[in-house]
């Protein structure tokens, strides 16, 4: 471990281009030692009444900053993530335990994702529509949505935050960002390259507190026009239906339960081990995991086999740790539900074939865990784990596999390992999700859509199709 770590700063609101601390703050805790690191303020009402106040100004200035100029200004804020990559990486490894190269690395695809909306920018173009009538000219003009609210998760403190700000901000509007309370520092960092960058005051705005009530707040607010949300199914409904009520836009990044379909004709060593450190990157705390591994049968033993190495191969432990490639879960609610989804799955016949258990009495480290022989019935194969449990069951046929693929009602991602050019062109069309990876990990890219269908929430945060949601189309028929 480095003997010169950054200390970890108390994180305080941002309002109006002013860090604000409040009379009210909560612990940040390290996931690694269970010791309590820092604090963050937490908002009161006012605190929500002013940021929207300073949104609405910020927008009036932003709306009217050319494309090629805003776009400027986030190559900036990129540069400045770039700069301060090292620190930030500590403090969020820090708050959230993650290994340090975890959080190095997002920090830094972070920096790629501004840039890339920052260049997005000058692309949103309208168009001119040819008209029935020789005076008459039809211009569709593309404008920002305004002010928004965003609120983002825990598990990817910055990745999650600069998808949703860099979208807006390209766009021409205000933010007013619900950051993530356990993990506080680094997303405040992500704010604090946008502001030293020379983001004009009140365009972008950082607030904690307690979520129910700042999505109240926020949501009913009438100068929020769009809303933007990552999370848990069942929180995003509640807030969608909230949108819906006030006839906000809304865009839904909720959970997921990823199949990963793996046939005979594939190259199985292969799949296995990619699968294995797409399953417990983060500790398995990833939207996007692969959660379900649907096997065929005749290679299933090869696979298990492959893949429990793959998980035993791994090195647990404190994320400042020098070699450590899996850390802490993020809090002991998450390993408090890996046990219980462990013993369920056994109690219903599941057998362990590695891990299973805590690590350790300090920090909330859980072994990383390959269960077999896994029952449709038990609970892991119908709630996302998101934790490092893998599940795995089998098929005889391409039907069978679909079926089992597709019948949740999650469809964020899926993954597929397989030779065939008719197997692999049919899975692009039979299964159900937002993104579908076939023989490797391709999701998550700044100039790919990202995002999912049916209870996996609807939008994209990624790609062209990330802006649409914070532009609205304008119609003008002029008679000369």
């Amino acid at each position: 471990m480095s003997t010169s770590l950054p200390a970890y700063p108390d994180t305080l609101l941002f309002i109006d281009n002013v860090w604000r601390a409040t009379s009210r703050t909560s612990p940040v805790n390290n996931p690694a030692t269970e010791i309590t690191i820092g604090q963050v303020s937490m908002a009161e009402a006012q605190d929500l009444a002013d940021a929207v106040t300073a949104a609405q100004r910020g927008f009036h200035i932003w709306r009217k900053t050319s494309a090629f100029e805003r776009g400027k200004l986030m190559r900036r804020a990129a540069h400045l993530l770039r700069e301060r990559a090292e620190d930030i990486a500590f403090t969020m490894t820090m708050e959230q335990g993650k290994p340090l190269t975890e959080s190095r690395m997002e920090t830094l695809a972070s920096a790629d994702v501004i840039e890339w909306f920052a260049d997005e920018a000058r692309r949103t173009y309208g168009r001119v529509i040819p008209s029935r009538a020789d005076l008459v000219r039809q211009i569709v003009m593309r404008e920002p949505v305004g002010p928004v609210a965003a609120f983002t998760p825990w598990n990817f403190p910055i990745n999650q935050a600069v998808r949703k700000i860099s979208a807006a901000l390209a766009a021409g509007c205000a933010v007013v960002l619900k950051g993530p309370e356990e993990t506080p520092a680094s997303c405040a960092a992500l704010v604090r390259a946008f502001a030293d960058a020379g983001l004009p005051a009140g365009v972008l705005n950082l607030v904690f507190g307690m979520p129910a009530e700042i999505s109240d707040y926020l949501i009913a607010h009438p100068a929020i026009r769009k809303i933007s949300f990552t999370g848990s199914t069942s929180v995003g409904k509640l807030l969608a239906a909230k949108a819906g009520q006030h006839m906000k836009r809304a865009t839904m990044e909720l959970g997921g339960h990823a199949p990963a379909l793996v046939f005979a004709d594939s190259d199985v060593p292969r799949a296995a081990r990619l699968l294995a450190a797409a399953k417990f990157r983060n500790a398995g705390q990833v939207c996007i995991a692969p959660t379900r591994f649907i096997v065929e049968e005749t290679v299933h033993d090869e696979f298990v086999r492959h893949f429990v190495a793959a998980a035993q191969a791994l090195r647990v432990g404190n994320g400042l740790d020098d070699g450590v490639q899996m850390g802490a879960l993020a809090n002991e609610r998450r390993l408090h539900t890996m046990e219980q989804l462990v013993a369920d799955a056994v109690e219903r016949g599941a057998t362990i074939a590695t891990g299973g258990k805590r690590l350790g009495r300090e920090g909330y480290f859980f072994e990383p865990t390959v269960l077999t022989d896994v029952p449709q019935s038990a609970r892991i194969m119908n709630e996302e784990p998101f934790g490092p449990v893998a599940a795995v069951s089998t098929f005889r046929t391409y039907d069978e596999a679909i079926e089992e693929a597709n019948r949740l009602p999650y469809g964020l991602a899926a993954y597929a390992y397989a030779r065939s050019a008719a197997t692999l062109a049919a899975l692009g069309d039979d299964i159900e999700s937002g993104m579908l990876s076939l023989n490797h990990h391709g999701l998550g890219l700044p100039e790919a859509p990202f995002g999912g269908i049916k209870d996996s929430g609807y939008g994209s945060e990624g790609g062209t199709e990330a802006l649409e949601a914070y532009l609205n189309t304008k119609f003008v028929s002029e008679h000369r």
